[in-house]
């Protein structure tokens, strides 16, 4: 069975262009398991590419330092249950669409990711740099949320969250030294 979400060898990948956040370079194996997690939900649900939605499911489900961010008990419940619905209603709709808000450059479009997808996973890895160490879940919740048209946005927004309130929450995580 062919997936429909390639994931091509490291040689074929240098052939085709293909971005070097689809195969984990420069991301930590936290992220890695956090982007191979979306790939399989993605597969499961038929869906054409990785998108934002899938990183934030994945990430809420893997990162404990995610989930105190957000607020651990009933708001990650909530998200989560937006989440698993996604496949028998809710976000159907998203299944013929691609992920695209018009404003990520040609150069972030990756094979199997959305082009925000793949633009959130480049600019954790740039937020990473910024504060020295390797990209974590919250670099990655950063950059996902940070377009708000990403489909990670309208289940945080669903699930009751703000994701402005988010995005300053995030930037204190990210100054405090104690994370």
């Amino acid at each position: 069975m062919q997936h429909r979400i390639p994931r091509p060898s490291a040689g074929k990948a240098r052939e085709q262009g293909v971005h070097r956040a689809e195969h984990g370079a420069g991301l930590g194996a936290e992220l890695a398991a956090v982007v191979d997690g979306a790939r399989r939900r993605a597969v499961r649900g038929a869906d054409r590419q990785i998108d934002t939605a899938h990183l934030l499911h994945s990430l809420l489900e893997s990162d404990a330092e995610v989930r105190a961010v957000l607020g651990e008990g009933p708001r990650t419940a909530r998200l989560l249950g937006y989440l698993v619905q996604r496949s028998i209603g809710y976000g159907l709709r998203w299944q013929s669409a691609v992920e695209d808000s018009g404003a990520a450059p040609a150069t972030v479009r990756t094979a199997g990711l959305s082009p925000l997808a793949a633009a959130g996973l480049e600019h954790a890895l740039e937020r990473a740099a910024g504060h020295g160490g390797p990209a974590r879940g919250v670099d990655l919740l950063a950059a996902i949320i940070a377009d708000p048209r990403a489909r990670a946005v309208e289940v945080l927004e669903r699930g009751g969250i703000d994701s402005r309130d988010l995005s300053a929450r995030l930037e204190a995580w990210a100054g405090d030294p104690a994370h």
